[in-house]
């Protein structure tokens, strides 16, 4: 009875087991031992602006350079996404995430006009010869991620920075556009995302989003997307809009690298993290 059993529990999951390949199995396998050249977790600090800003970059086992993708936080940054770092790097990839000035025990203030120049610090930071040598980085082999806010940062940093692989945006908030919901709005929902930001209170993030609201818009960046390979993932936020204007205005100027996915969750993604996952890690491997 219990060889029966048996039988009937590996025919019971086989169908589990036949829909795996769907999903890439650095999402469910740890990746051999490297003993001479083990997975790592490195914490770094990224001069930007005379201070330097927190950084993680998470390595994975062997001995490189690796491809790296740097994952940039939303406002104020509660979903790090570190499941999806921990992910790629499984994947065989560097994960790299940091806090802006003024964020989460970065120095200085916070400023959202300061967060684009922390990215790109951070790039340069990985770049540089000895850094890339010392944390097995392949500078010519950089892409770049970001949820909410970070998605923002992402395709203006990416908009700027032709030497990045490619730019994947997550539930992308437009700060430029974030004017539309009325300054009350506006200022209830900035006091109850200032949580671990330095220096800042709810007017003082609202009068920055309306001094510089134009330059702010992610229509800024269209141009410069044109020709970088650009994953924009939107869901059920009420925020799908922003990401999908700046397509059209990509599309519009003769981008054709742009591939786009909408997924029925909520902003942070919270019942669809191994969805989220998936999708990246296989856009990513088209990139290689």
């Amino acid at each position: 009875m219990r060889v029966i059993a048996f039988l009937f529990a590996i025919l019971t999951v086989t169908p589990l087991f036949a829909a795996a390949p769907s999903v890439p199995p650095a999402i469910f396998t740890d990746p051999p031992a490297d003993h001479a050249h083990p997975a790592a977790m490195t914490v770094i600090h990224v001069p930007s602006h005379g201070l330097q800003i927190n950084g993680v970059v998470y390595s994975p086992a062997g001995p490189g350079p690796h491809p790296t993708l740097v994952i940039c936080h939303g406002l104020p940054g509660n979903e790090k996404n570190l499941d999806l770092a921990q992910a790629i790097r499984r994947a065989g990839w560097n994960a790299v995430t940091f806090n802006y000035r003024g964020s989460w025990g970065s120095p200085g203030v916070f400023r959202f006009a300061q967060n684009v120049d922390d990215a790109a610090a951070v790039l340069a930071y990985l770049r540089d010869p000895a850094n890339a040598a010392a944390l097995g980085v392949d500078p010519n082999h950089i892409a770049i991620a970001g949820h909410s806010m970070g998605g923002w940062v992402t395709a203006h940093t990416a908009a700027r920075d032709h030497n990045l692989i490619g730019a994947i945006m997550i539930s992308a908030g437009d700060v430029g556009r974030l004017e539309e919901w009325g300054h009350e709005k506006l200022l209830a929902f900035m006091a109850d995302d200032m949580e671990s930001l330095a220096g800042v209170t709810p007017e003082s993030m609202v009068d920055e989003i309306h001094v510089h609201a134009h330059e702010f818009a992610l229509k800024n960046a269209a141009n410069g997307l044109i020709p970088m390979p650009l994953l924009v993932l939107t869901s059920d936020d009420g925020l799908a809009e922003h990401s999908d204007a700046l397509v059209a205005a990509i599309k519009a100027a003769g981008g054709k690298n742009v591939t786009t996915s909408h997924v029925a969750t909520d902003h942070s993604w919270s019942d669809h993290r191994i969805a989220l996952e998936s999708t990246i890690i296989t856009w990513l491997s088209g990139l290689r």
